[in-house]
């Protein structure tokens, strides 16, 4: 009894260590193997181990870790001095295991006609005993562990209880460590398909170039009215005017001449070319905050300044001509990631994405804290168009106003108008002339046939 409770114990001790030592390190499926194997020889005290996994789609066993068994210890199949170890389901001990799911203890390896010799022949290694046992998860083998001459003896019925419980660990690593590799596999993917989308989303330094040797005009007359058109301005002359736009409100602040150019030119870029929400909206929303700012008197600090204009210009990155509404009903990967205002938590990150790439950070002058500080009041500011949002913020400004009891220099209220100013910006269509305003109701309408066609193209 004293004997059992020992040996039991000491196995507990063991299954612990293993746990411990496998499922805080596993980087990689060959490190999990390495470290089963090396468990499996000290458990059964034997003079080798190898672990073969089953692959179902050829019917074939491998391995990628052996023991070479001259002193090296367990070595990595490379492909250049090894090649990787494989054979048939049905072939040899392990194949048979693997095939039957039958746990098989051999005495003397020589009299076992499934045996292989010719391995020992190559290698010079007389097998004397082996056990190999099957390597289950969710009641499917993955895997087949062999271990080769039991240093003292041969291997027991002890060693097979031993070393199936071992086994169920080992199945929950070997699972664990191949989502793993799965798992890294997708995220260096989706690294590759970044840095291609990157490369395609990002303006060219021709572009660049070609903009900064645009003469800036000193003073473009009628700019700050609502009443200024974005339609009289060329698409190649946009960027230069928001350029000027930036100059002119933000005096006070150091920018980079080619950092915001180059910053400039990719959010152009990234806006589709769908008819109301493309990059003509934006300038045209960008230019009423810049109205809105220079007939203000600096009653917004230059951090907000910068804030406000940066989101309107920003608003609709990536905007796809399609509600919110839509995108969630028709199960988007965008509703999936963002359950409420999905388009502008994605404008949003669109905005990020392009202050990551190299050379278009045009917030690097600043502090961490005003950084931020600037950041926040951006996805504040862009989440804040969506209309859904804007009649709750607008019946609070009003109760607020009715009630005198707005406060300038209270953070709260100060959020509360920039954000009503923003959706004031978004609709400035409305304030234009009307041939302007007409114009713009044509492309809006254009843009919800082209929702309602799909709409009904899906239900069809």
């Amino acid at each position: 009894m004293y004997h059992t409770m020992t040996k039991q114990r000491k196995l507990n001790d063991f299954l612990l260590a293993v746990t411990r030592s496998v499922f805080q390190d596993i980087v990689s499926m060959d490190t999990v193997i390495m470290k089963i194997m090396n468990f499996a020889q000290r458990l059964t005290n034997a003079d080798r181990a190898s672990l073969f996994l089953v692959d179902y789609k050829t019917n074939e066993l491998y391995a990628r870790i052996f023991d070479v068994g001259d002193g090296q210890g367990l070595q990595k199949v490379d492909g250049t001095v090894h090649k990787e170890i494989r054979f048939p389901m049905d072939k040899g001990i392990a194949g048979h295991v693997a095939s039957t799911g039958e746990t098989t203890n051999i005495l003397d390896a020589y009299k076992d006609d499934r045996f292989n010799r010719d391995v020992d022949r190559q290698t010079g290694y007389t097998t004397k005993t082996i056990l190999c046992m099957p390597i289950y998860i969710r009641g499917c083998i993955i895997g087949v562990v062999q271990m080769v001459n039991k240093l003292n003896g041969v291997f027991t019925k002890s060693d097979e209880e031993a070393f199936e419980t071992f086994a169920v660990y080992c199945g929950l690593a070997l699972h664990h460590a191949k989502l793993y590799d799965k798992i890294r596999r997708s995220e260096q993917k989706n690294k590759v398909a970044l840095e291609v989308l990157s490369y395609h989303a990002r303006c060219s330094e021709e572009e660049v170039t070609e903009c900064i040797n645009m003469q800036t005009p000193e003073k473009i007359p009628g700019l700050t009215t609502f009443e200024f058109s974005p339609w009289s301005v060329e698409d190649t002359r946009k960027p230069v005017y928001v350029l000027y736009m930036f100059k002119d409100l933000f005096k006070t602040i150091r920018f980079d001449l080619e950092y915001l150019m180059r910053f400039t030119l990719t959010v152009r870029k990234n806006y589709r070319n769908v008819p109301y929400h493309n990059w003509i909206h934006a300038f045209s929303v960008a230019h009423s905050m810049y109205t809105l700012i220079k007939s203000t008197n600096n009653t917004f600090t230059p951090l907000e300044s910068l804030s406000l204009f940066v989101a309107c210009l920003c608003h609709d990155l990536d905007h796809r001509g399609k509600t919110n509404s839509f995108m969630v009903k028709s199960d988007t990967p965008l509703a999936a990631i963002y359950s409420t205002s999905t388009m502008e938590h994605h404008h949003f990150n669109q905005t990020v994405t392009i202050l990551q790439h190299e050379g278009h950070n045009i917030f690097n002058h600043l502090t961490s804290q005003e950084y931020k500080e600037v950041l926040g009041n951006i996805k504040k500011f862009i989440l804040a168009t969506d209309l859904a949002l804007f009649f709750g913020n607008k019946a609070r400004l009003k109760e607020l106003a009715d009630k005198k009891e707005f406060v300038w220099n209270k953070e709260e209220h100060r959020d509360l108008i920039m954000a009503v100013a923003m959706t004031g910006c978004d609709l400035c269509a409305s304030i234009k002339p009307w041939e302007i305003q007409l114009a713009t109701v044509h492309v809006i309408f254009e843009e919800f046939y082209a929702q309602v066609t799909c709409s009904a193209a899906a239900y069809m």
